[in-house]
């Protein structure tokens, strides 16, 4: 892929915006603009959700409105508070704020219950006593209609009593549902009788036990939508063939000609990953990654200790832009965004990974002096550092060759390169361990060549990153890599997507050294190790242990390495 702004812009389709004018133009909903985002707690977020975050709240932004945040919480078998809070962290963390306008679904429980005994009165909803797989069986398909329920002549007055009696307890849980009484030979399988609520006796993390019957989601999400006043529901291409039943729902308990417009666009799938919560929390479970928030997981509390910054992903958005087209988004444009970014931002230090120790011969043994560097060439207001330098000092292994091929324009025995912002040294020669293994490399330095020196614009072709090896500090570092061989891991049928997992997805570099800088370095803060790429400091630092992890290469070596290979 061709790192290029020409190649990346592409004609925004604006439909969203479109509609949302012709609104306003025709003076709908007054010409207000109330969007709202509603996660489901049962699970972090992922970069999809960041696509509807910024298309939710961006959209108030732009046009003057307001957006809430509404957790859609039915389900308390799988909700907890913990995502509560992680979801409500990561939409700061993003940049954009609900201010008080914090709901939930479980506000409007008393409402819905209500408005469940409103439809069994008009004989438009009924218990049914069937289990839900048996329930499901009788949907038909799309060719043929679906079977009617043995209980959906059931008088009112019996419907009534039976969903009392389920509130209170008196039925197992699965004995019985309450359905909406529509249409079993509807082309659209939604709209043959859904189940609208369940009964359940697992306690909610906000309402403890006073429930024993639960919403189903369909149930829900419209008709909060409704009691909250939301002119634009903005919602995923799958929930389109949901609108049907949404929208008949209101038409049941609206007294008004306001209701929600639900707008549909594409999810944001993403190459060599999965974004299924379900999946995620899988790969959670079962140790295949380290939590939430491993640096290889697409979760946004993931990419965040990976070292992605908000920017980036908002900008990642920005580029693939909103349509009707469900399409696969290629890993390496989220990765252009954060390099792009990075670029302006992360302040320039030397890191070495695979140290190889260098000793300047002629250089005096007690001798250290300090060079001054550029902390970032893109932005003058970064300023500039002073590093340290000695007589010893280490560069990467993989920058010296015994036998060098043809245009190795790094250190090889009888070669010259410079030691970035310092002295051109020359290779005199090394040493071997009993393994045949190079330790050591001795040079003799050129004292002019440094800035100020007569011999100080000498050019050499290659020039080397280094750290003192007197000053330098330890550190371990994390090279983060797919963590899927495939394409689209999920895109396989009776596959599972963890046939597909990459065993080098992770990389655990220790004895690694780093200029001595770094070390009041604090957790997230983000810099570019000078020719290896962008780096961030994981939460496991501590004084005396500095931990960092990759966050993205300076070049996408991924797609050269791809290409290559077909």
């Amino acid at each position: 892929m061709k790192e290029s702004e020409d190649i990346l812009k592409t004609e925004s389709q604006h439909f969203i915006e479109q509609t949302i004018e012709k609104d306003i133009s025709e003076g709908k909903n007054g010409g207000r603009i109330h969007t709202r985002f509603p996660p489901e707690p049962n699970g972090y977020l992922h970069i999809g959700h960041a696509k509807a975050i910024c298309l939710d709240f961006g959209m108030a932004q732009k046009y003057g409105g307001m957006c809430n945040l509404r957790f859609d919480d039915t389900n308390p078998t799988k909700e907890d508070v913990e995502y509560v809070d992680a979801i409500k962290e990561d939409i700061n963390w993003l940049g954009f704020t609900w201010e008080e306008r914090e709901y939930y679904a479980s506000d409007y429980f008393g409402r819905l219950f209500d408005f469940a005994v409103v439809l069994i009165k008009r004989g438009l909803a009924y218990v049914d006593d069937q289990r839900a797989e048996t329930i499901s069986e009788q949907k038909g398909t799309t060719t043929q209609p679906g079977v009617l329920s043995p209980y959906r002549g059931r008088s009112i007055e019996e419907n009534l009593t039976l969903f009392y009696r389920m509130n209170e307890g008196e039925f197992a849980e699965g004995s019985r549902v309450l359905r909406a009484k529509i249409d079993m030979a509807s082309p659209n399988m939604h709209m043959r009788d859904p189940i609208i609520y369940r009964i359940l006796y697992t306690p909610h993390h906000r309402t403890g036990t006073t429930w024993k019957v639960y919403p189903m989601y369909d149930f829900a999400h419209g008709q909060s939508d409704y009691f909250e006043g939301i002119t634009h529901s903005l919602c995923t291409l799958e929930f389109e063939v949901h609108r049907p039943l949404y929208d008949w729902f209101v038409d049941q308990l609206m007294d008004s000609d306001y209701r929600p417009r639900q707008i549909e666009f594409n999810r944001l799938n993403l190459t060599y990953t999965v974004m299924s919560k379900r999946k995620l929390l899988e790969l959670v479970k079962d140790g295949v990654v380290r939590g939430w928030d491993d640096p290889r997981m697409p979760t946004l509390c993931g990419l965040r200790r990976r070292g992605y910054t908000p920017e980036s992903i908002r900008r990642f958005v920005e580029l693939i832009g909103y349509t009707k087209v469900e399409a696969i988004n290629d890993v390496s444009l989220l990765e252009y965004a954060i390099r792009e970014d990075m670029n302006k931002r992360a302040p320039r230090v030397f890191g070495v990974l695979n140290p190889l120790k260098v000793i300047i011969t002629n250089y005096p043994e007690e001798a250290t002096e300090e060079v001054e560097l550029v902390n970032n060439p893109e932005d003058e207001t970064h300023g500039t550092r002073m590093v340290p330098f000695g007589r010893e000092l280490y560069i990467e292994q993989e920058d010296f060759m015994e036998n060098p091929p043809h245009k190795f324009f790094r250190l090889a025995p009888g070669q010259e390169v410079r030691l970035k912002g310092a002295y051109i040294v020359r290779c005199e020669s090394f040493k071997k361990n009993e393994n045949g293994e190079i330790t050591e490399i001795y040079c003799t330095y050129d004292p002019e060549t440094r800035s100020g020196g007569a011999q100080a614009d000498r050019k050499v072709k290659g020039t080397l990153h280094w750290v003192s090896a007197v000053h330098c500090l330890d550190a371990e570092v994390r090279l983060y890599d797919r963590l899927f061989i495939d394409e689209d891991p999920s895109g396989h049928k009776d596959i599972d997507p963890r046939e597909y997992l990459n065993p080098g997805s992770l990389t655990v570099l220790t004895g690694c050294k780093v200029e001595p800088s770094l070390g009041n370095a604090s957790a997230l803060d983000k810099f570019q190790f000078q020719r290896l790429g962008y780096f961030c400091v994981d939460y496991d630092s501590r004084p005396g242990r500095l931990v960092f992890n990759r966050t993205v290469s300076l070049k996408d070596t991924w797609a050269k390495v791809n290409k290559e290979e077909k």
